[in-house]
């Protein structure tokens, strides 16, 4: 069972020295105080026996001494040597022993005495430490049920919410130890009853501070609890994990009211109930968690009211508010429940490279799950393209090397069969892939390598493709030149009426004529093609478009400079009408970010690599009619040159207001550079 796995049986430890440090005498403090040594049967002692006060510059060690007693097997008190801390001011010497025999359970005398004193410098850390800040005293007073204590360092300012060092909260604390009292009083404060543990095993915690893993052990032990399995991982389990371990009934309700979240995920991937025994904490988890799905269900379909797809996706895609209607129509009656649940959603988009249609399916999936990392399945179908590489997709068979692995596609839809799963230039595939997809599009399931079925019902598909890419872009800048030709016969004087002119759609007969012949010889099969819900297009960017993205890219420039070299960085508005003529509509918006690298981003680095950009400093960007060289050359211009462009050049902005600019020399060319031999 789960439980069994973090629940630990409270049986000796099987070292000496590990009694020792479990022994229940060590937790007392301050005093002198002595106390025999008493063991079980099977010789491992249970208290120790130490002098708390140590004289002024002397060094405190643990050296052998006497009145220890054990009990044999048959009843039998017997004498074994014990440790007494004592102040002295030297240690033991390497040669002494204990009483009555030549080494320390086995081992030799100096490893033995080494053994002890590891063991007795923890204990002395771990179990002689005194809270030296409010957080600090939260957490013990939490843990020993100190109602009033607790109420007044909250009073004081301590902070409800504070963390160990090694991850709780106090209210973890309150919640292993069956304090409920503490537990009422903290979250009355406030306290985050959804924050995760941050402590994971005792092993790959003590690596991951680097120290002692007996030190991370004891301190588990003392400050939080010992009934909990020390190689279990406890990474992301809140209060309500830890109250159901402790099967205390009425703090996990008091937890539920406060709204302890009853389906949270540890990192291992389970939630509360996973953990509850069989009884009452058990209906109690199952009832809440029916209701807090419900209560989620109507806040998300709230918050779709409230802020819908299309205007979330509007915020990251510049343009294309036809494709983002088509997919936000569809998506909505998923959530709504107006869909077929026997088929997956599939999507086909069509159009030319860096225009969209990767960063809408990523921001489709932001959307649909908050862990984008497993929510998001990326194949780049280009991987694809031999008919043997189609083991990498579903797995090896049986036989085959690899078969263990699984496949790329089946082992990341396991994890989660929800997924948003894009298809990247999947018209680069071979066409055995695309037989394989035909059966997960059409009944949302598939099998893999290893014979195992996988359900993918609820999984949205995104193809993309640049197919007939060329034929959709040219019919679209004609149709935008139409409506520009229209706009002016109106004699249109304001640009908003201009703009209103750019939103086109592509005709159902340019679809049925132009695109879906193309589609049919490329990928061969009317039976794939049928597979697709929706085939979205998407088109070239308009000039108000264009200028949007142009101030983008810009725009982060400027957040980069400001972070890596704190210079504040300015333009003009005619900036970005120079910089959208470096539009290539067979790019889309890669070629405005190449045009912004190559004039504004190089001026900035040979400025700065020449020392021309003072820290804390502000650039504006301008633009300059002139034929002179962008750059300034050390040969002279030609006058049977031809004229130049605007170019743009870079201003520094005076603490005065002044302006002046920066003279730039261009790099030499390395064909013109001379070695000296």
């Amino acid at each position: 069972m789960m439980l069994s796995a973090v629940l630990r049986r409270t049986t000796p430890a099987p070292r000496l020295f590990l009694g020792l440090i479990k022994s229940p005498s060590l937790q007392s403090r301050g005093g002198a105080y002595g106390r025999g040594v008493v063991t079980g049967d099977r010789g491992e002692p249970q208290r120790l026996r130490a002098a708390a006060w140590v004289r002024p510059g002397a060094s405190s060690t643990f050296v052998p001494g006497r009145g220890a007693a054990t009990w044999g097997r048959r009843g039998e008190r017997t004498e074994i040597p014990y440790l007494t801390a004592a102040s002295s001011e030297r240690g033991p010497s390497p040669e002494e022993t204990l009483p009555g025999q030549d080494s320390w359970n086995g081992v030799p005398n100096k490893t033995g005495l080494g053994m002890w004193a590891l063991a007795m410098a923890l204990v002395v850390q771990c179990y002689s430490k005194n809270p030296s800040n409010k957080d600090a005293a939260l957490m013990e007073a939490a843990r020993a049920n100190n109602v009033q204590e607790v109420r007044r360092l909250l009073s004081e300012g301590a902070d409800v919410n504070a963390r160990h060092k090694l991850g709780w909260t106090a209210l973890m604390v309150a919640s292993i130890s069956h304090n409920e009292s503490v537990v009422q009083v903290l979250l009355a404060a406030g306290a985050d009853p959804n924050l995760g543990d941050e402590f994971s095993s005792v092993y790959k915690t003590a690596n991951e501070q680097g120290v002692h893993s007996l030190e991370v052990l004891v301190t588990r032990e003392d400050d939080f609890n010992n009934r909990l399995n020390h190689r279990a991982s406890f990474k992301g389990c809140t209060a309500l994990h830890y109250a159901v371990l402790a099967d205390d009934y009425s703090i996990v309700k008091e937890l539920l009211d406060r709204g302890a979240n009853p389906l949270q995920r540890n990192e291992m991937g389970h939630t509360p109930l996973d953990y509850a025994r069989e009884g009452e904490v058990m209906k109690l988890l199952k009832t809440s968690e029916t209701k807090y799905m419900e209560k989620q269900r109507k806040r998300e379909a709230e918050e779709r009211r409230r802020f819908p797809l299309e205007q979330r996706l509007k915020e990251h895609i510049i343009g294309q508010e036809s494709a983002i209607a088509t997919v936000g129509a569809a998506i909505r009656r998923k959530e709504n429940g107006w869909y077929d649940e026997e088929h997956p959603l599939v999507f086909l988009f069509l159009g030319s490279s860096g225009i969209g249609k990767t960063e809408l399916a990523k921001q489709t999936a932001k959307y649909m799950h908050k862990d984008a990392k497993k929510g998001f399945i990326r194949l780049d179908m280009s991987e694809f393209q031999e008919r043997h590489e189609v083991a990498k997709f579903i797995g090896s068979p049986p036989g085959y090397i690899g078969h263990e692995e699984g496949g790329q596609l089946t082992k990341k839809l396991k994890q989660c069969p929800n997924a948003v799963v894009l298809f990247d230039e999947v018209d680069k595939a071979h066409p055995d892939v695309l037989t394989i997809m035909l059966q997960l599009f059409d009944e949302g399931r598939l099998t893999d390598g290893k014979g195992k079925t996988i359900d993918c019902k609820d999984a949205i598909f995104i193809m993309t493709s640049n197919v007939a890419s060329d034929e959709i872009a040219q019919h679209a800048l004609q149709l935008r030149q139409e409506a520009l030709e229209m706009s002016r016969n109106r004699i249109a004087e304001n640009l908003g009426d201009v703009q209103m002119s750019d939103k086109i759609t592509i005709s159902k007969n340019f679809k049925e004529n132009v695109i879906r012949p193309i589609l049919k010889a490329h990928f061969r099969r009317d039976e794939f093609l049928g597979r697709i819900n929706e085939i979205v297009y998407f088109l070239p960017f308009c000039h108000s478009e264009l200028i949007q993205l142009v101030n983008k890219e810009l725009n982060f420039w400027a957040k980069r400079a400001k972070q890596r070299h704190n210079i504040t960085l300015l333009w003009d508005r005619e900036v970005a009408d120079v910089l959208f003529d470096g539009y290539n509509v067979h790019y889309g918006a890669r070629s405005i970010k190449h045009e912004v690298e190559r004039r504004v981003v190089n001026q900035l680095a040979a400025a700065y690599e020449q020392d021309l950009l003072p820290g804390g400093c502000t650039l504006r960007i301008t633009v300059e009619d002139s034929d002179k060289h962008l750059l300034k050359s050390p040969e002279l211009p030609s006058p049977q040159a031809e004229k130049r462009p605007p170019t743009l050049r870079l201003e520094i902005i005076d603490k005065d207001s002044k302006t002046r600019k920066l003279d730039i020399q261009a790099p030499l060319h390395p064909e013109k550079v001379c070695y000296t031999i």
